[in-house]
């Protein structure tokens, strides 16, 4: 059983966070476009993370494959956009009147 005091400190803050809540959605549309590209940044960061991410000394060690020192590396994927919008992954220079963007994320799958 909770004392006077008690519940009162716990009524106080769940008023305050009641309250809390309340203004964060009636002023939403002024903070919204501030916080939209952070929210997005940190939800990529969460769901796909990268080296980057990783805390120091954690970086994957892996071992190198036979003959993988002598293999060059595979050209970078490309993302070409045409003037619809349509996207196409490729690891070519980009056919004319398309324009490349850069890859966000990762390309699993790229053309023979």
């Amino acid at each position: 059983m909770l004392s006077r005091g008690e519940r009162i400190a716990w009524g106080a803050a769940a008023a305050v966070a009641i309250a809390g809540a309340v203004a964060a959605w009636w002023t939403a549309d002024q903070w919204t476009p501030h916080a939209g590209p952070w929210a997005a940044q940190a939800w990529r960061t969460i769901t796909r993370p990268g080296p980057g991410t990783l805390p120091p000394g954690k970086a994957a060690r892996t071992p190198p494959a036979a003959g993988a020192a002598t293999a060059p590396l595979p050209p970078p994927p490309r993302k070409c956009v045409d003037a619809q919008g349509r996207a196409t992954y490729t690891d070519r220079p980009c056919p004319g009147g398309m324009r490349e963007q850069g890859v966000d994320g990762a390309v699993s799958v790229l053309p023979q």
